[in-house]
């Protein structure tokens, strides 16, 4: 499972990289051309499409990394087992949320594959509207990862 999540986490992480890259260079386009006075219109949406798949695949791996936004005040205070146990609850709730974003996004998917971008009429909006069930999918992974090590954390601490 810890090579699955390794590998999940570097595809994810080079997604996020070259949208991110995408979404500057794109960006430079823009400031460029506005400046010469030449009128180039798919550079707002290609750079806030972009900037959406940065941002999501970014937010999963924070949250297999630990590293994402949390209210740790009470997990700093407890010790051992039920520093364990709450981080387990959290977890299992992260996981039921993500489970419902989960099947959301693919209804939205679903309802929306087929409508175009505005200026660039070629491309769906199901490409961006993707990387909501993707995002939520591999945090889901990530996620019972995270509570298959609380178990065995539990485990030790008990046994």
């Amino acid at each position: 499972m810890k090579k699955l999540i390794q590998t999940l986490e570097k595809i994810q992480l080079a997604a996020g990289a070259i949208f991110l890259a995408l979404f500057f260079a794109v960006i430079l386009i823009q400031i460029t051309t506005r400046q010469l006075g030449i009128s180039v219109i798919w550079t707002e949406e290609v750079a806030n499409y972009s900037f959406i798949w940065a941002v999501f695949m970014g937010a999963s791996v924070m949250v297999n990394r630990k590293e994402h936004f949390t209210f740790d005040l009470l997990q700093r205070k407890l010790k051992g087992k039920l520093r364990i146990m709450l981080s387990l609850i959290i977890d299992t709730m992260l996981i039921l949320f993500n489970i419902t974003i989960f099947y959301f996004g693919i209804l939205t998917v679903q309802r929306f594959w087929n409508y175009n971008w505005v200026s660039l009429p070629e491309m769906k909006m199901g490409y961006v509207w993707i990387a909501v069930p993707i995002m939520a999918g591999t945090m889901v992974v990530y996620l019972i990862s995270h509570v298959i090590q609380h178990v065995k954390s539990l485990r030790e601490v008990s046994g």
